[in-house]
């Protein structure tokens, strides 16, 4: 893992003004932040003008989303991680992470909702062209999470495969490669957990979780793109995002294992609350989104696999005969990834049936566009 990916060195003459350190050190995390805030920029806007909005108001409204999402993701952290706040300036300590990506989301919403609001401005047509660049965020920034080692997942089992075993290995750095603690984030825990031993020089090899929703972002980005080749109203790329974001992501946390993602303080026995909560996004798919697959042979298929995850998770997580049950509680994201699912099913519910009504009405702007501007896309009018 690599932490710090350079260091910058410093002038002789301002040694004492930095407390004497020899080098500022770039931190990998606050490097893939920033790129995937640039990339998020040129996705976004060309996005926005291939659909007809307005390029500078759009300009303002990342810039005004990007900087609420910081502070949302910021805010949710520390929110479910009090004893990480021990002052103003740990709010700005963002050097390791400590972000929360649902966070983000909501705090990239709200300000965007509110900068349209101020502008008359309406929200979906923007929602469609900026949540592109939220799957490309995810991409980049859970790159910098792997680099740094946070939100790593459970031990693996012994029999995973050679290769992701050393994927997810993560180290005891040198002393004083960063400024808190003498090693990653995995390392730690399984030292406090008795799992290894104090001098040991890696953690247990675990689920690689940042990687894995790396993937998840790259996933959502081309689904994206398939989606938008036959959208049929407003909001229907934000809504599909949504809702597979929430799904990937409970499924995720189900191999998450550090300690600072927070929990709904509800247990139930996980053998039951896991594959409701499963089925509940199953029923949501097939109610809602399910629609907009045009065969019907593959609509069933895709319908009846929706179920899938729900019947595994119910035959992995039952417990043994006379054993008693395990209690769980939902992470704050998979509480949040659900309840978000279920809301945006609902909308595009409604959505979709508007827009089998009224067609053209449904791709509107807002601005006297219709549906994509670019004709190269192929649904202009």
């Amino acid at each position: 893992m690599h932490p710090v990916l350079f260091r910058i060195p410093v002038p002789r003459g301002l040694l004492a003004f930095l407390g004497n350190a020899d080098a500022i050190p770039i931190y990998s995390y606050g490097v893939m932040l920033g790129l995937s805030l640039v990339i998020g920029w040129y996705v976004t806007l060309g996005l926005c003008e291939k659909s007809g909005l307005d390029r500078e108001q759009m300009a303002n409204c990342y810039v005004i989303t990007a900087i609420l999402a910081v502070l949302g993701s910021r805010v949710m952290f520390l929110a479910t991680n009090p004893s990480e706040f021990h002052g103003v300036s740990d709010f700005f300590a963002l050097r390791g992470g400590g972000l929360v990506a649902y966070g983000g989301f909501l705090g990239g919403f709200l300000g965007s909702w509110a900068f349209l609001r101020w502008k008359k401005l309406r929200l979906l047509p923007w929602a469609d062209a900026a949540v592109p660049s939220l799957a490309t965020g995810l991409v980049v920034t859970r790159l910098g999470c792997y680099l740094f080692g946070c939100d790593y997942g459970r031990p693996l089992s012994s029999g995973a495969p050679a290769w992701l075993a050393r994927l997810g290995t993560f180290p005891r750095w040198a002393e004083g490669l960063v400024g808190q603690g003498t090693g990653s984030p995995a390392w730690i825990e399984h030292v406090q957990r008795g799992l290894v031993a104090p001098d040991a020089s890696h953690s247990l090899p675990v689920h690689p979780t940042q990687l894995y929703e790396s993937a998840v972002g790259a996933a959502i980005f081309a689904l994206l793109v398939m989606v938008r080749k036959n959208q049929r109203f407003r909001g229907q790329l934000f809504f599909v995002a949504t809702f597979a974001y929430g799904l990937l992501r409970f499924l995720l946390e189900l191999v998450r294992d550090d300690p600072e993602r927070g929990a709904v303080p509800i247990a139930a026995p996980r053998h039951l609350l896991v594959p409701v909560c499963l089925a509940l996004f199953a029923a949501a798919f097939c109610i809602a989104l399910a629609d907009t697959i045009e065969r019907m042979p593959l609509r069933r298929i895709c319908q009846v696999g929706s179920f899938l995850p729900a019947v595994w998770a119910a035959l992995t997580l039952r417990p043994e005969p006379f054993a008693p049950a395990v209690h769980a509680s939902l992470s704050t994201s998979q509480f949040i990834g659900l309840s978000s699912a279920l809301v945006v099913a609902a909308f595009f519910w409604v959505h979709q049936r508007a827009a089998s009504a009224n067609p053209v009405a449904a791709m509107d702007v807002g601005s006297g566009v219709v549906k994509d501007a670019d004709p190269a896309d192929g649904d202009a009018d």
